[in-house]
């Protein structure tokens, strides 16, 4: 078995999918932020449900998607305990296992990229993040870096694995994808060979540029790419109607807030639109369809008032449209029954762009939330 090898050309960073064949049961490693679209297709291509995500440390050049996938995906969180990674739901120590269906994936302590850096086992791979390269090894200048003690996990923790053991690194520059621990035992220019007075001097040597995104990427995958700046505040929190809909219905919820509701059992989800745009257009699993308007002529629903009372049970609802107009209309008749009902921004196709098309600009499809197609 091998794991899924995913890139990200902009931070020339690598993602892994690893899962159980009979539960389909998987994990991710280190995910990136503006690749949750790709990840979530790729769980949707081999038919997994995501058990874990899991960062071998605190990235200084990408945002993790950890949190939005643990959202989205229903997966636990965890990162190393010495990270500082305080939103992730497991902290993990040296030694430590996370299962995943009838699988086991070990956690092994490697520090000297940052304090709390770790890689993880599974069968015959190891997964070194920024502790062991292709040919070299992470940086050790900043964030608790420490080039004594990544020459201790590369020597006396890495390398003591099987040689055979598959090496997959967080990073590759020259488009190389996996190495062994007896290759690199060997062949690294970084270590191989080297005393541990030889690598420190090398390393304290290197004199490398400020990682670009280091000040915004870190503080983020602090609170597992949670951001709490303006664009994630509203991300996660409702936020009130305003000009001539103030205070006509409960407010404007962006759609991973609305999908979190639902899987947390808080809100039915309602689908506004036609039948015939859930049909060829695409639907929401589990989604409640009562149109606010029907084909032909586009007449009000007549029904509309008592099928949304029958939907709510006693919850809240989050109503859906195709790109959150429809579904302001609905969202205030709903009120107006005495439900309290929120409008989500953006709808199932989001705003046309340029080119008057759909599906580009935002919209529960472009944010890679669960759809189907009939």
């Amino acid at each position: 078995m091998k794991p899924i090898q995913l890139f990200d050309p902009a931070s020339s960073t690598y993602t892994y999918v690893l899962f159980d064949q009979l539960s389909r049961e998987a994990v991710i490693i280190d995910p990136v932020d503006e690749q949750i679209e790709r990840d979530l297709a790729t769980l949707r291509e081999y038919g997994l449900k995501l058990a874990w995500t899991v960062e071998t440390h605190a990235h200084a050049d990408h945002i993790t998607s950890a949190g939005r996938l643990a959202e989205l995906a229903g997966a636990k969180t965890a990162a190393p305990v010495g990270c500082g990674i305080g939103t992730a739901g497991i902290q993990l120590q040296d030694g430590d296992i996370l299962d995943f269906g009838g699988e086991r994936l070990k956690a092994l302590h490697t520090p000297g990229h940052t304090a709390g850096s770790m890689s993880f086992v599974w069968r015959e791979h190891v997964f070194t993040g920024d502790t062991l390269l292709i040919n070299g090894c992470g940086r050790t200048d900043f964030q608790s870096g420490s080039a004594e003690a990544l020459y201790r996990s590369l020597t006396q923790v890495l390398f003591t694995l099987p040689d055979d053991t598959i090496v997959w690194p967080g990073h590759d520059y020259q488009g190389r994808s996996c190495s062994s621990i007896g290759r690199e035992k060997t062949t690294n220019a970084r270590v191989a060979g080297k005393t541990e007075e030889e690598f420190v001097a090398l390393m304290n040597a290197l004199d490398l540029p400020r990682p670009r995104r280091i000040d915004e990427a870190v503080p983020a995958n602090l609170t597992s790419g949670l951001r709490h700046d303006a664009d994630g505040a509203l991300q996660m929190q409702p936020q009130p109607p305003s000009g001539a809909h103030q205070g006509t219905y409960a407010g404007d919820v962006s759609p991973e807030l609305a999908w979190r509701w639902v899987q947390d059992g808080e809100a039915v989800m309602v689908d506004v639109r036609t039948d015939a745009e859930r049909e060829w257009v695409g639907f929401v699993p589990g989604a409640v369809p009562v149109a606010w308007k029907q084909w032909p002529g586009m007449a009000i629903n007549p029904t509309f008032d008592q099928q949304v009372l029958e939907a709510a049970q006693g919850r809240k609802l989050v109503l859906l449209c195709r790109s959150g107009v429809r579904s302001v209309a609905a969202a205030r008749r709903a009120t107006e029954l005495g439900l309290e009902a929120y409008n989500i921004l953006e709808g199932f196709e989001g705003d046309p762009d340029t080119d008057a098309h759909r599906g580009r600009k935002g919209g529960w499809r472009f944010r890679g939330l669960p759809w189907r197609q009939n």
